[in-house]
């Protein structure tokens, strides 16, 4: 897949997200993660997922930077992304205030 410049792996994309949602658990899904992505790529994702949940929590800006050490320019291009993007992390933010309060 790798050959040349592969510009159709957005079509692949919903067989990625099929992928995902198979998965039954918490550690069936850490599996496939780490089988899936490098170590540096689960920690960035991991990072970003976090950094929407303090935004999303008000938290300060400045305090987000405090705490997890990243810098205050991709807080505010992962803000961004939470207030402009696709909707994907808003969606995910709504769907994780339900789970919880079903538990």
């Amino acid at each position: 897949m790798r050959k040349g410049k592969n510009n159709n792996w957005k079509k692949e994309v919903p067989t990625l997200c099929k992928a995902f949602l198979s998965l039954k658990n918490i550690e069936e899904c850490k599996k496939f993660l780490e089988d899936l992505c490098t170590t540096t790529e689960i920690h960035a994702m991991t990072e970003r997922f976090q950094i929407a949940i303090m935004i999303n929590k008000r938290i300060p800006y400045r305090d987000i930077s405090k705490e997890t050490g990243v810098s205050t320019t991709t807080i505010t291009r992962i803000a961004e992304w939470l207030k402009n993007g696709k909707g994907g992390y808003s969606l995910v933010l709504k769907n994780l205030i339900k789970l919880n309060e079903q538990n």
